[in-house]
């Protein structure tokens, strides 16, 4: 497999883990009761916004010189990792999902689309887009990051987000975003 494709997955998947889209994916489950379209909201509504965030990365890869673009993407990767820290609350707007005429997959995909926009996860992929170049890698990388972290919190509900030890697999995200940052500044490959 290749290197862009592993580190989104990895990446994303550790730094989804008590994000507010996992605590949306939690809020949906409990309150639907129904997996099966549940699952297919968040995936198709993380490829339509992970697409268009790997899009500008690309773009932006394309656009700066590549000076320019590892200081940003140094930058960026190290700020991606004191971010992940800080621990995310659902807003109630976000979990007061009314169902309506759109049902449990179009309730789920509209909102978590939105509540993904701006999101930490959204940003490292237009950061990991940038950096490898890769749209599909990352992409897929970074979608299935998302649904690795979000298929067993839809599946096993809130049981299974109070067992995560949710503060050690942000560290290790931090930390992972932030090796990337320091080894683009000495290496100069960001």
């Amino acid at each position: 497999m290749d290197q862009a494709f592993l580190i989104s997955t990895g990446a994303v998947a550790l730094a989804e883990i008590g994000d507010k889209t996992q605590l949306l994916s939690l809020v949906l489950a409990a309150r639907y009761r129904k997996p099966i379209p549940i699952m297919l909201g968040v995936l198709v509504a993380t490829l339509a916004n992970h697409a268009g965030a790997g899009a500008i990365g690309n773009w932006l890869g394309a656009l700066v010189t590549p000076t320019v673009m590892r200081w940003a993407l140094t930058i960026s990767f190290i700020a991606m990792g004191i971010w992940v820290l800080i621990p995310d609350k659902l807003d109630a707007n976000e979990a007061n999902v009314a169902r309506g005429r759109l049902g449990v997959f179009g309730a789920t995909l509209v909102t978590f689309f939105l509540a993904e926009m701006g999101d930490k996860t959204q940003i490292a992929t237009v950061a990991l887009a940038a950096r490898f170049h890769d749209f599909i890698g990352v992409v897929a990388g970074t979608t299935l990051g998302m649904m690795l972290a979000n298929v067993p919190a839809i599946l096993l509900g809130e049981r299974f987000a109070h067992r995560l030890p949710t503060r050690t697999v942000h560290v290790i995200a931090a930390v992972l975003f932030i090796v990337l940052g320091v080894l683009g500044l000495v290496r100069g490959t960001v």
